[in-house]
């Protein structure tokens, strides 16, 4: 047994739809945009990761660029497939002998029907899986955040990340109920692009949208520590003549409103099918905040203000997820919830 043991890898997989992050030997050791670009005749892949995401929106006809995950689900079969292997490889850059058989855990989103899973279980296993184990994604950033899943208390995570929002009331190391809704970071980014568009008579692609979120994304119209304002350079869409615009975070604030609004009736839905002993629970800690889609500014204090129960942002809600997913991996035995 000794050598085959010896050969086995344990990683952790967080398969996003915006980022993929894998942790091995509890480090972070790839974290790369969720995006391939491949040869159009050959289908051979030319790039994956930050990569990929320089090239998305500047191809020319041989090369296109595919996000392989929508919605917090494989999209793309073929591409999640070259995508999952091309970033193992990126961990594996000593050519061996052997290429060592993968025990990983992967966490995918907690609305995911049964073909959903089984994408992603048949991606891992073409990539190299060997035990393949699967944990939903708001117990992963429950784990991540450091909350104690297994204890009899509840406790409430909102992960809002590339393509879906996970709401999810844990207690006893499972879900007691939870939603999903397919409002999150991408819903975002293409709420600014429509927003320029009609405002402005300016056309944004996916990445340009994807910065003025990071620099002036908030949720309210007055927050503490305002941004400075961003500038957008665009064709006019009548003319076609180059344009400059700054964009306030109070104009983002405005037309992220609607989607922002989805994301608050979700969390209410989740907290009417409550049970009443972990509703006090939840209402005592607080509710959980995890995700890129945490770092919207104001975000935890509009929601706090709309529901009236504290909301606390992750330490590092990017990462939040992963982490969880890295310490269900060395306490595979341990956790019940792990789907084989």
């Amino acid at each position: 047994m000794g050598i085959f043991s010896f050969l086995t890898q344990e990683i952790a997989i967080d398969l996003g739809t915006a980022n993929t992050i894998i942790i091995h030997n509890d480090k972070i050791v790839v974290d790369e945009p969720s995006i391939v670009a491949v040869d159009k005749a050959s289908g051979k892949l030319i790039a994956i990761g930050e990569k990929a995401r320089q090239m998305h929106g500047k191809t020319h006809e041989n090369i296109k660029t595919i996000r392989p995950l929508r919605d917090g689900v494989i999209a793309d079969f073929n591409a999640a497939e070259q995508m999952i292997r091309g970033m193992i490889r990126m961990i594996n850059k000593r050519p061996g002998l052997f290429s060592p058989s993968l025990k990983m855990v992967v966490c995918i989103p907690s609305g995911s029907t049964e073909v959903e899973i089984r994408a992603v279980r048949d991606s891992s296993e073409h990539a190299g899986g060997r035990d393949v184990y699967l944990i939903y994604e708001p117990m992963a950033a429950a784990i991540g955040i450091g909350l104690d899943v297994e204890a009899p208390e509840g406790c409430m995570v909102v992960d809002i990340g590339g393509g879906t929002t996970e709401i999810a009331v844990i207690a006893l190391g499972g879900i007691v109920c939870n939603k999903s809704i397919r409002t999150a970071g991408d819903g975002f980014t293409a709420d600014i692009q429509a927003y320029m568009r009609h405002q402005h008579n300016i056309k944004v692609g996916e990445r340009t949208a994807e910065d003025i979120k990071i620099m002036v994304g908030a949720a309210l119209p007055d927050i503490e520590e305002p941004p400075a304002d961003f500038i957008v350079r665009g064709p006019n869409l009548m003319t076609a003549m180059p344009v400059e615009i700054p964009v306030s975070y109070q104009e983002i604030a405005h037309c992220l409103d609607k989607s922002i609004s989805k994301v608050e009736t979700a969390i209410l839905s989740v907290l009417e099918q409550t049970p009443p002993e972990l509703y006090a629970d939840i209402v005592g800690k607080g509710i959980f905040l995890a995700g890129g889609g945490a770092l919207l500014r104001g975000l935890s204090k509009r929601l706090t203000d709309k529901i009236s129960i504290p909301f606390h942002v992750a330490e590092d809600p990017l990462h939040a997820v992963a982490r969880g997913t890295g310490v269900a991996l060395k306490n595979v035995d341990k956790f019940s919830f792990l789907m084989r």
